[in-house]
């Protein structure tokens, strides 16, 4: 039977070495990093989303804004998403796979994705009954009727700033909008300008626009090409002149979204006599109800915002902060002489967010408590006099969402209605938030929310605020507290949060690196807690209903990256909800591997969701990307190299990793060129187009089939199937160094020595892989050619990479210079976003993805120790920046868990715990320990490996 949940014998691991690790990390939970160092603060209210501080249970996350006249907690909770249980594969698309093949093998690579296009991809949601509804809803908007509603409604316009570079969808009374919308506007034509035509640009418009000058049609285009259309001399007149533009919104980002300067009007060949249109326009909404469009993949959706509105006043020592040591977040300021303090953290234990709010004065807190969401569909009611219920729908889903605030107060006056919660000077105030949404699972939505919220707010009836402190503290520590890091304090270190970011690549400041790497564990700890989903794109923060890429599960790389931290940083326990997707995947990929390539065994894509689509999607030329499914497997072969869990391995992994190998072994195929076995077709991911026998892809395969058939040996199944493994192991297209000394990223040589682009697919077998190591020179020295090419700068997920894959190759200083990179600022200076950091520090891609967070705080883990060769390396890669430092709780393969110090970049002593008794080899520079260890001990030794 497959285990849902971490081996029995996993748990009691776990709790058995709770405290023997507290014991051998020398941390009392009370005491433990409550120095200022572990803390983001500002000396302000946020301002943006990504100046907010996150709070997380793995399930219900939530944005704190801090501000004083009005606070905005924005929430999410994790299984709410647009869509609903459905197949993803495409029946029979198998067909038409020799013929793609072929197609590549004979160069055709256009030909190839056309036909992969029109016949291999998934299916989408609504993909067959969208276009007949689009033609009537399209007819019925571009009808005359619809055009004098306009008209007639024109009177009562209201007022926009164009253009919206991010969409509509972010502007109030957009929230959500699909439809159909007039803009209008009008300008003055100079007496100068008199008989020329004028050329009028719009730049980019979603999706379709139907251009008007004094209501004559002056252009229509569709897709998100950018418009400039030519207004006959004839058809304008001196003075005033009335633009009005209908577009038409299918989905996602909708409106002008190009910059201001692409909004203009000027004689036709002189745009240095430019108008500007950017600026306020009027709009009507003609309709919001387009038919559902068809989508490859769901969104993850926000669930929606707590507004606490508080009474005008003069403040002073405004200090907001979010402390890691304890999971909690903080804004204290004065007014009116009185010190006004408020708490806020979401509790794994008792499944609440609780937001507590204190004053130095009696009967001094006064506040209104709503609850709103950007979901067209929204309503709010009262529950009792102290709780306020929130209800919502996805515009396109079959989820719904409710959520409970409920008001506890000491002394005052609480009064509810179905609008608000008014509470009237009180001495102490808590609202505790629950949420849920009727998901069970990605096949079962019959869940109850309501029922659901009101049992945790039942749970929590009779508790008091502190004890529900007190167990959120403790719960979060004892996952915290497995790890500490110090670097060393520079006076940097007083500073707040963004300011040290501005400071950071040119002002030493040590303790920074700790509180980045301490901050990736906190929002991991705070994303992915046993019982719930995966961390996704964005980990369970997110505030659009549009997101960046659905907010989803990419997983060609991004998922595995949010995964990189768990194991060396101590967290492993926190890796169940990865297991659990990869489960689920399992089972829906073995379906698409039976409709697309008529193979046994599963495969996964380079896209998931909540519902657990396995095929391809987006587009041929970057979605039919087989190793996906192979990928997830190399984290469950890590966890078990960590930990040595033969039943996790027996019972979970092996068998996923099995599949995933059986797979392979039916869906190789035979070059005609070289002979090699090569994956066909697939991609390098998102780079240079469907092709055959991508060089990642290769690397995947092999460590599958070394990881499998190491697996079957150490729990003695599957002989035969091992040895097939093993055979075509060798057979299968070997990494290649091309004509620039590049290891190549194709099969062909035909690497652009000038391509710097985000992905860098071939390094795999570098990091996370480890074909390509110290002891294969002449392939390590091909992929630094390769990175030096590819260049240094890149998005903040790619970035993270690139620090990881050259600490891996022991150039510390190198791994050091991206980790620079990574923690610059992303929205300053040039006001143009960028890699880097946020306020906040989540990772800019940019927009925000948690995954740089993650793949960054692993990267100092792998400066620092590596394990996976033949030992374990101390300080393999350790900067110049970094002379001085501590660490304790990092753990290696094998089931060790290191402490150990270094001064002036020399190591000063390390201890070594044996959680299973195996051999260890410790390696620095030219020296080597080998030790017998017993479960449970620790071994300590000098900075020349002497036992102590």
């Amino acid at each position: 039977m497959k285990l849902n949940i971490l081996s029995q014998k996993s748990q009691s691991n776990a709790v058995k070495y709770i405290g023997l690790l507290a014991l051998f990390l020398g941390l009392q939970t009370s005491t433990i990093h409550a120095q200022s160092d572990l803390k983001l603060w500002y000396k302000q209210p946020a301002i943006k989303w990504t100046d907010a501080l996150p709070i997380g249970n793995g399930r219900l996350g939530g944005m704190i804004f801090g501000g004083v006249q009005e606070d905005r907690i924005q929430f999410n909770e994790n299984t709410f998403w647009t869509g609903g249980p459905r197949e993803y594969q495409r029946n029979g698309a198998y067909k038409y796979l020799p013929q793609i093949r072929q197609l590549l093998a004979e160069g055709k690579q256009k030909e190839a994705e056309s036909l992969a296009m029109k016949e291999f991809m998934g299916t989408k949601s609504h993909e067959f009954t969208y276009a007949a509804g689009s033609i009537v809803w399209v007819k019925k908007m571009r009808g005359a009727k619809a055009i004098s509603a306009y008209k007639l409604n024109s009177t009562k316009l209201k007022n926009i700033n164009l253009p919206t570079e991010q969409g509509w969808e972010v502007t109030p009374g957009f929230e959500g909008l699909d439809g159909a919308v007039w803009f209008t506007k009008t300008f003055d034509v100079p007496a100068s300008w008199k008989g020329k035509n004028l050329t009028l640009s719009l730049g980019r418009v979603r999706d379709v626009d139907f251009t008007y000058v004094n209501n004559k049609q002056v252009g229509t285009t569709g897709g998100t090409t950018y418009r400039k259309y030519i207004i006959p001399a004839k058809d304008l007149h001196a003075g005033k002149n009335t633009i009005s533009i209908q577009v038409l919104n299918f989905n996602d980002k909708g409106g002008l979204t190009s910059n201001a300067k692409e909004l203009k009007v000027y004689p036709e060949g002189d745009q240095n006599a430019a108008i500007t249109l950017s600026g306020e326009w009027k709009y009507f909404i003609q309709d919001a109800k387009p038919p559902a469009f068809p989508k490859y993949n769901a969104d993850y959706q926000p669930f929606g915002d707590v507004y606490l509105q508080f009474p005008k006043a003069d403040i002073s020592n405004y200090i907001r902060d979010l402390d890691i040591s304890n999971a909690t977040a903080h804004v204290t300021y004065k007014a009116n002489g009185v010190t006004y303090t408020r708490e806020y953290f979401s509790s794994a234990p008792d499944q609440v967010m609780a937001i507590h709010l204190t004053a130095d004065k009696p009967g001094s807190i006064s506040l209104k408590a709503l609850l709103k969401a950007l979901h067209t569909d929204r309503h709010t009611r009262k529950i009792d006099n102290n709780t306020l219920a929130l209800y919502v729908r996805p515009r396109d889903g079959v989820l719904q969402g409710v959520s409970y605030l409920k008001v506890k107060n000491i002394g005052g006056k609480v009064v509810a209605t179905d609008n608000n919660i008014t509470i009237s000077h009180a001495n102490e105030v808590t609202l505790y938030l629950t949420a849920a949404t009727n998901y069970k699972n990605y096949h079962d939505v019959s869940g109850n929310p309501e029922a659901i919220c009101k049992r945790q707010q039942a749970a929590i009836a009779t508790k008091s605020y502190a004890a529900i402190r007190d167990t959120h503290i403790a719960d979060y520590q004892k996952y915290f507290n497995t790890f500490s890091l110090d670097l060393g304090r520079t006076a940097s270190a007083d500073l707040p949060t963004d300011e040290r970011i501005l400071q950071f690549r040119n002002t030493p400041d040590p303790s920074f690196v700790t509180l980045y790497t301490q901050y990736g564990r906190y929002l991991f700890i705070s994303s992915s807690r046993p019982g719930n989903g995966p961390s996704n794109l964005q980990g369970i923060w997110n505030d659009l209903l549009t997101p960046p890429w659905g907010s989803k599960y990419t997983t060609n790389i991004n998922l595995q990256m949010n995964y990189w931290p768990a194991e060396p940083l101590n967290l492993s326990a926190l890796s169940e909800p990865f297991f659990s997707i990869v489960d689920d995947l399992a089972k829906t990929g073995k379906a698409t591997a039976k409709e697309h390539y008529n193979a046994p065994g599963w495969v996964l894509h380079h896209n998931t969701d909540l519902w657990r689509g396995t095929a391809p999607v987006n587009a041929s030329n970057h979605g039919i990307w087989q190793t996906g499914g192979a990928w997830l497997c190399h984290q469950l072969w890590e966890h078990y190299l960590f930990t040595q869990d033969i039943n996790f391995l027996r019972n979970r992994a092996y068998p996923e990793m099995k599949g995933a190998a059986e797979f392979f072994v039916h869906n190789l195929v035979k070059d005609p060129k070289t002979g090699y076995l090569i994956s066909s077709p697939s991609n390098s991911p998102e780079h240079g187009g469907l092709v055959a026998g991508p060089t990642m892809d290769h690397q995947i395969i092999r460590d599958l089939f070394k990881n499998c058939e190491a697996a079957a040996k150490a729990l003695e199944v599957d002989n035969k199937f091992a040895d097939t493994l093993k055979t075509m192991y060798k057979q299968i297209a070997p990494n290649k160094i091309g004509r620039a000394g590049q290891l190549q990223e194709w099969l062909e040589d035909k690497d652009d020595t000038t391509d710097t682009h985000r992905h860098v697919s071939h390094m795999w077998g570098v990091y996370p892989g480890n074909e390509i190591n110290m002891q294969t020179p002449e392939m390590l020295k091909a992929a630094t050619k390769s990175m030096q090419f590819r260049g240094d700068d890149g998005t903040g997920w790619s970035i993270a990479w690139k620090v990881n894959i050259w600490a891996r190759m022991h150039q510390g200083d190198h791994a050091w210079l991206m980790f620079t990179k990574l923690l610059s600022p992303a929205d300053v200076v040039t006001g143009k976003e960028k890699g880097g950091v946020y306020h906040n520090l989540f990772d800019a891609h940019p927009p925000f993805q948690i995954d740089g967070n993650f793949g960054g705080a692993a990267g100092i883990s792998e400066m620092l120790v590596q394990s996976q060769g033949e030992g374990i390396e101390l300080l393999p890669a350790l900067p110049t920046a970094l002379p001085n430092g501590n660490v304790k709780g990092l753990c290696a393969r094998g089931g060790f868990v290191l402490n150990f110090s270094w001064e002036n970049g020399v190591l000063k002593e390390v201890q070594v715990l044996s959680k299973t008794g195996a051999k260890c080899r410790l390696i620095y520079k030219d020296k080597t320990v080998n030790i017998s260890t017993q479960i449970g001990k620790s071994y300590t030794f000098n900075g020349d490996l002497k036992k102590l």
